[in-house]
């Protein structure tokens, strides 16, 4: 693709070390960090100066997972947001003041479309979180951030008896991140229901987390038509049932909806997953949220 580098093709070759891959691609611009490995599963934290960091305000901690189903380029699910917050680290090796930013490339996420939210790679971090205490960071998750203009923030409802505190955490961070993406991307965002990332495992620990993703604007106001006019696709998306079988044999989960989602979602897992699939809009849409997530302030 013309707007992006070779050393993306590199990354999304078939038999590339991808967490060997991040860290040195940081190292060589400066950028420290960290192999954590947490229940067998290597995540990389991005290490930044003390002096980046100012109590006084909420800890964002941005998460995207760099694992990719075998056989597939993953180009969009999740090479384009782990790229996009790659570049965003260097920009934030160089910021000027305190950005508050903690960024964790995960590992496993996949894992959670065939075995359960328990086995994929965040379950280990959000566990980590909770025994530390570490309970009051804003979690954002960016998954599939490279294909269209618009960015969605995934709606989410919860159980009847979901503790309120939880609730107002959570529809505070919810709120706050639809007015980020209103300044980010005026007149180009949507809340609607998105299948699990890794957020899933921070919310199964009782952490807020917000996840966004990107959808072409015809496909994004397709799937909001759909949504009106059959009530059971929010549920059949969210919930992504499957049968016992297709678990084990770690395919995809299908569901009898498959064909009412974003055709960007079809793409997953499949070679049409590829770097002719992805479109710049995508990536200068993800620099501006992302810079202005950095400038955001939430008094701790």
């Amino acid at each position: 693709m013309g707007f992006l580098p070779p050393e993306f093709s590199q990354f999304i070759a078939p038999d590339a070390d991808r967490a060997t891959f991040i860290q040195e691609w940081l190292d060589a611009r400066g950028v420290k960090s960290a192999r954590t490995v947490i229940d067998g599963k290597n995540h990389i934290l991005v290490q930044f100066d003390k002096s980046a960091y100012n109590p006084q305000f909420k800890i964002k901690t941005v998460i995207a997972h760099y694992d990719r189903v075998s056989g597939s380029p993953g180009a969009n699910d999740n090479s384009a947001a782990v790229w996009s917050i790659m570049n965003w680290a260097v920009r934030l090796s160089s910021f000027a003041g305190e950005h508050n930013v903690r960024i964790f490339f995960t590992d496993g996420e996949e894992l959670g479309w065939t075995t359960g939210v328990s086995e994929q790679g965040a379950f280990g971090i959000a566990n980590v979180f909770k025994r530390l205490g570490i309970t009051n960071d804003d979690i954002y998750v960016f998954d599939a951030c490279g294909r269209g203009e618009v960015s969605v923030l995934s709606k989410h409802s919860f159980p009847p008896k979901t503790a309120k505190s939880f609730l107002s955490k959570f529809t505070d961070l919810f709120d706050r991140t639809q007015n980020l993406l209103s300044h980010a991307n005026p007149g180009r965002w949507m809340c609607l229901p998105v299948p699990y990332s890794d957020n899933a495992s921070f919310l199964a620990c009782g952490l807020p987390a917000v996840a966004i993703t990107m959808l072409p604007a015809e496909e994004a106001s397709l799937y909001a038509r759909s949504l009106m006019t059959d009530k059971n696709l929010e549920a059949a998306v969210m919930n992504r049932e499957s049968t016992k079988q297709e678990r084990l044999s770690g395919q995809m989960v299908e569901y009898s909806y498959k064909e009412r989602i974003p055709y960007t979602w079809r793409l997953f897992h499949t070679q049409l997953d590829n770097e002719n699939s992805l479109s710049q809009q995508s990536f200068i849409a993800m620099e501006g949220i992302l810079n202005e997530l950095a400038l955001s302030r939430t008094p701790a």
